[in-house]
């Protein structure tokens, strides 16, 4: 009664025109009296992935099996989801797990595991996530494998993203320090330790958003930096986005040694 197809399954359009369809076509041999409705269940799980032949020919197969067939289309970009396949669905959107959900999970696929993990791994391995339970999951698998224990500072190493305290002393030098000093830091980041501009304007936004400052001013910040992450998407130098980012704060520092000037001449 149940079809499943995850995302290591072929999706091409012959899966859709011949598995589909002939598991959408055979007849049902129990049928439960009880139930109203007796109907099969196809479940698409990474349905994304399709291509948009493969979307289409399922779009024709649920409009022909509308009433022995239901359809349960998983993904995680509806953008990638065709529009007429979007219109004969109901949509259910699913916000990301929170920390109450995560940790008890996680607790027990450690213990399960026997994995040597860490109170600040556990956390570092949330943070990681934005949610995601399967992310935390292989975080921790990779990480474990790597290394006897699962602590912030593995879990980080692993993924290759930069420590909260790295962060926050970059985030210090940048409000701080002089043009050459915070060149110096973000550059020797790059190059000693291979952390790349992008990941850390990832972590930077929190941080910034917890600053007591004039929202104006941070808003024009965050929208620099915003601009700064969309050129080095398109393939822009890390260095010369370096020097943009410590501009952008310079100039930044500058408009709120402005405005303290004028409460106080007031």
């Amino acid at each position: 009664m149940v079809l499943e197809l995850n995302a290591s399954d072929d999706r091409g359009i012959g899966v859709v025109r011949e598995e589909i369809v002939n598991f959408a076509q055979s007849r049902v041999l129990h049928v439960d009296k009880e139930s109203k409705y007796n109907v099969k269940l196809v479940i698409l799980d990474e349905a994304d992935a399709m291509t948009k032949e493969a979307q289409n020919a399922l779009r024709r197969v649920i409009e022909k099996f509308t009433e022995n067939v239901r359809f349960c289309i998983i993904c995680n970009y509806l953008s990638k989801i065709i529009p007429a396949l979007q219109s004969r669905c109901t949509r259910f959107r699913f916000a990301p797990l929170i920390k109450a959900q995560v940790m008890p999970r996680l607790e027990y696929v450690i213990k399960q595991e026997k994995i040597n993990a860490t109170d600040d791994g556990k956390e570092a391995l949330y943070n990681l996530s934005g949610g995601d339970m399967r992310r935390v999951l292989n975080i921790l698998q990779s990480t474990s494998l790597a290394f006897d224990t699962v602590n912030e500072k593995n879990v980080y190493l692993c993924v290759g993203q930069p420590e909260p305290k790295v962060i926050k002393t970059i985030l210090t030098t940048l409000l701080d320090g002089t043009f050459e000093t915070c060149f110096k830091k973000l550059n020797d980041m790059r190059l000693t330790h291979g952390t790349a501009l992008t990941d850390v304007l990832d972590n930077l936004i929190d941080p910034l958003l917890d600053l007591d400052i004039n929202t104006i001013v941070l808003g024009q910040l965050i929208d620099k930096v915003a601009q700064i992450q969309a050129r080095l998407a398109n393939g822009s130098s890390e260095k010369i986005q370096i020097l943009a980012l410590i501009a952008a704060f310079l100039g930044t520092r500058e408009a709120l040694d402005k405005e303290a000037n004028d409460a106080m001449e007031e």
